[in-house]
């Protein structure tokens, strides 16, 4: 698939009012955030531009982001969680009646896992996590990965995967899902065509379904993934990582000077 540039996004960038976006790889360069990033995210607030980010980090993670970036709000755990900004408590997206009793299975699931690939290893931030479950994608190969969703589908999880992270969720769970459900209760003043999605990796592919989300942003380092992705961005930036972010933020805030 050809991937268009940023100038070809240039009417429809007029009318975005919001950006909603990943983290890790898209947000972060080698793993952080960069002042440069900080800079932009606070130059769309100053625009009149919002940013969501969705991301695959545990709520633990998220809850801190939203008090301290200058963002609208936060979607935790690939779709399981809302934090808005300002407020403490999450709105959940996917309802977890017994936590215990969940957490307990996903445990299990891993397990299994692990029984056919011994490598796996649970990653460090599960104790702040509620929805989902994870474990370093490190050393993993696609045929790997596709074994382990499949392992995961047997036994009633849904599985997903980034450059960080594998995780083991709800059936129904991901980002799209969660961020519809975000755009619906806390921004129901806006149309699709007012909303960018943006991403890098396989965890990110629901927000690239042009039947959801017309308009979407993949930033360079999503080149890596194109075999792996059913969905693709319609538009791509030059740069990678979070200095494609800041291409993207710098081209909406142009664009909407010019309306």
């Amino acid at each position: 698939m050809t991937f268009a540039p940023l100038l070809y996004f240039a009417t429809d960038a007029r009318n975005i009012r919001l950006v909603a976006t990943d983290m890790d790889g898209t947000l972060t360069q080698n793993g952080k955030f960069t002042t440069e990033l900080l800079q932009a995210l606070a130059d769309l607030a100053s625009a009149g531009i919002d940013v969501l980010i969705v991301t695959g980090r545990s709520a633990g993670w998220v809850s801190g982001l939203t008090n301290y970036l200058p963002i609208a709000g936060a979607i935790a755990e690939n779709g399981g969680l809302f934090y808005d900004s300002g407020c403490e408590t999450p709105a959940a997206l996917t309802a977890i009646p017994d936590k215990t009793r969940h957490r307990t299975k996903l445990a299990q699931c891993f397990q299994q896992l692990q029984t056919e690939v011994p490598q796996i290893r649970e990653s460090s931030d599960n104790c702040f996590r509620i929805t989902d479950w994870t474990f370093d994608v490190s050393g993993l190969n696609t045929v790997q990965l596709q074994r382990l969703a499949e392992l995961c589908q047997i036994q009633g999880w849904g599985f997903t995967y980034s450059n960080v992270q594998c995780h083991i969720k709800p059936l129904g769970q991901d980002k799209a899902i969660g961020l519809l459900q975000v755009l619906h209760q806390y921004y129901p003043h806006l149309t699709l065509e007012q909303v960018v999605t943006v991403g890098d990796s396989p965890n990110d592919e629901s927000l690239f379904d042009a039947s959801k989300f017309p308009l979407s942003v993949g930033v360079a380092n999503v080149l890596h993934y194109t075999e792996q992705l059913a969905h693709q961005p319609m538009y791509i930036t030059d740069a990678a990582e979070g200095k494609g972010f800041c291409e993207l933020a710098q081209f909406l805030i142009q664009a909407s000077q010019q309306i």
